[in-house]
């Protein structure tokens, strides 16, 4: 059991050392990469400025018509709302005042339309109809079930008389 935990940490070992070497060949490729992109920028720096300004004018212009495009969506989808806004009369969101006073208005017009059926009532002019009273629902009537039949008492075995325990005489 010992040689396998070693051939594990040996194995883990190796493992952990081509790691570290591969990012320090990493490391080195890149420091060789850059000195070689370094030292042909300093030959034609000039030709390596003006390809930058140019790609970088071209990214920018890209990105302000990006912004401009996304900008006039905006304002459609926001012209869209409002429209549909004035159509419903709905400038703003309900607050909790307007639905509050909403229901004060209904109650109102419900006590006014009362009071004026009640009027043309008592006038005669029109008779209304009242609902009876809810009836209570019954529950259907069950089938009588026929009296079970008695049996009679099971009797109950008679314990037997314990005997009195004998005493051990020394």
């Amino acid at each position: 059991m010992a040689d396998d935990k070693n051939k594990v940490t040996d194995k883990a070992g190796e493992i952990a050392k081509n790691i570290w070497l591969a990012g320090v060949g990493a490391y080195g490729r890149a420091v060789d990469e850059a000195q070689g992109r370094l030292e042909k920028a300093g030959v034609e720096p000039p030709k390596l400025f003006r390809e930058l300004v140019k790609a970088g004018a071209a990214l920018e212009d890209e990105a302000r018509d990006a912004i401009e495009a996304g900008s006039a969506a905006r304002h459609s989808v926001e012209d869209r709302i409002n429209r549909v806004r004035e159509n419903f009369n709905l400038q703003r969101p309900a607050r909790g005042e307007d639905l509050l006073a909403l229901h004060e208005k209904i109650d109102r017009l419900a006590n006014r339309v009362d009071a004026l059926t009640d009027a043309l009532s008592n006038s005669g002019t029109v008779k209304t109809a009242r609902k009876a009273p809810a009836k209570k629902k019954k529950a259907p009537p069950r089938a009588k079930k026929s009296p079970a039949k008695k049996r009679p008492a099971a009797k109950k075995p008679q314990a037997a008389k314990k005997t009195p325990a004998r005493r051990k005489t020394n």
